[in-house]
């Protein structure tokens, strides 16, 4: 099943960080779904020793039970996947049609484990696809990519070879090899979202990309306005837009986004994003701004082609009226792309 990019990996910081503190910690990871799965296959749920959590592995339908079984587990046992059901009634609770199955690793967590998951989120920070790998039996590790195999798990060259698709395909699943079941845990790079603007609307907008899994980078060259206390968390960049755009690697898990207003930051921008292969590419405006910008961006040389690329005005037409409203609007438009749903013409 298709890795997605979530906030996990902020569960698995919150683990490391309860490690340090010294208490003891246990990981309940989702390793295979049926049916309607409130939660994809790899999400993960921190149990500490005293009872708190951090993520999820099913929207609250059996979080109760994956917690009794981590208490089992931090007592000594051996780590197990346990299979539960979740009810339609459960289901529609999450906001899903219908019920469906799920089989959640559960197993202890020291700091080395802790830590193998730490570099592999800072790996695809980096661009770089790669993989933990877990043996059922015993819960050893490893960190696959790049050629490279780190961690207390030696893996075979012939389980090197039948991993190595599963992490450029951004696939988790169970698999067998001799004697041994194995969990393999795609870590996809996240989609970025290059926000040129730090107006109110990219406030509002950013925190809520930064949850739904995107890597946020904000773009501004008025100091005043980009600074780390209105965009914590998130790379601020003030440079000319052009010049940071620079940078960046700009390809087909990137989304671009103008909210200035203002032609001489948002039009060299939009020049180099709509020629790229970005898979979104958007600007504020009303009908009337986005007409005039498209008679400037044709006078820059850009064809009809990569004008018809671009979202404008930005966002799906909700009606929306405050900067949060249009900020949701704009990540909704965002998936939409995304995820290829359809285009309803509603603009």
């Amino acid at each position: 099943m298709p890795a997605s990019p979530t906030p996990e990996g902020d569960v698995i910081g919150t683990v490391a960080d309860w490690l340090e503190s010294g208490h003891k910690a246990a990981l309940a990871t989702v390793v295979s779904t049926w049916g309607s799965s409130p939660n994809p296959t790899g999400s993960h749920l921190g149990i500490r020793d005293d009872g708190a959590i951090t993520g999820s592995v099913s929207a609250g339908c059996v979080e109760g039970a994956v917690i009794h079984e981590a208490m089992e587990i931090l007592k000594g046992a051996q780590p197990e996947i346990f299979d539960y059901g979740v009810t339609d009634e459960m289901a529609w609770e999450v906001g899903l049609a219908c019920g469906g199955q799920i089989s959640v690793l559960v197993r202890s967590v020291d700091k080395d484990m802790a830590g193998l998951y730490v570099e592999a989120k800072a790996r695809t920070l980096k661009g770089i696809p790669v993989a933990v790998l877990t043996r059922i039996r015993d819960g050893a590790t490893a960190l696959l990519g790049e050629g490279q195999n780190n961690g207390p798990l030696e893996v075979s060259p012939d389980l090197t070879e039948r991993t190595a698709e599963d992490i450029r395909e951004g696939s988790s699943r169970l698999l067998e090899s001799g004697d041994e079941t194995y969990f393999i845990e795609a870590k996809v790079p996240p989609k970025r979202l290059i926000v040129v603007g730090a107006v109110h609307i990219a406030q509002a907008l950013v925190p809520m990309a930064k949850i739904a899994g995107f890597q946020v980078s904000v773009i501004d060259p008025r100091g005043t306005f980009a600074t780390a206390e209105r965009f914590p968390g998130v790379e601020v960049i003030t440079e000319w837009p052009d010049d940071a755009l620079s940078e960046f690697v700009i390809d087909d898990q990137t989304a671009i986004v103008t909210l200035t207003h203002d032609p001489k930051f948002d039009d060299p921008v939009l020049q180099t994003a709509l020629t790229s292969t970005a898979f979104y590419v958007g600007a504020l405006g009303s009908r009337r701004t986005q007409a005039k910008r498209a008679d400037r961006l044709k006078e820059l040389g850009l064809d009809q082609a990569a004008l018809d690329r671009l979202h404008g005005p930005i966002g799906l037409n909700i009606s929306a009226a405050s900067p949060a409203e249009i900020a949701v609007s704009i990540l909704a438009e965002i998936i939409q792309e995304m995820r290829h749903a359809p285009n309803p013409e509603n603009k």
